[in-house]
């Protein structure tokens, strides 16, 4: 796991051929606006978390985010405990992040 500036890690996504993008807030956090092409895997939802990260591909690079970092941080970790070698928080989260949002 890496904790990544806003700007390091909206770079490092710009440039990664093999990104996923992960959103592992509520639905409800979620319907408010995201990051566009993130994945929503609700991090409080435990076992179905832990059940869809045991599916996601090992080779991918994927890129977390929450509101304000704690969260992806765990979600991060979490990966990396079901075999994920590259998974990159955003510290600040969606609080912090300038750059585009869907909503």
């Amino acid at each position: 796991m890496a904790d990544l500036t806003q700007q390091q890690w909206s770079e490092q996504l710009e440039n990664d051929d093999n990104a996923v993008i992960l959103d592992v807030r509520t639905d409800a956090e979620f319907a408010e606006a995201y990051i566009p092409g993130a994945i929503q895997m609700d991090i409080f939802n435990g076992a179905e978390f832990l059940q869809r990260a045991k599916q996601l591909d090992p080779q991918k690079n994927y890129y977390v985010y929450c509101r304000s970092g704690g969260r992806s941080g765990q979600a991060c970790m979490l990966l990396n405990s079901v075999g994920v070698k590259n998974a990159y928080n955003l510290k600040g989260g969606i609080m912090e992040w300038k750059g585009k949002l869907n909503n």
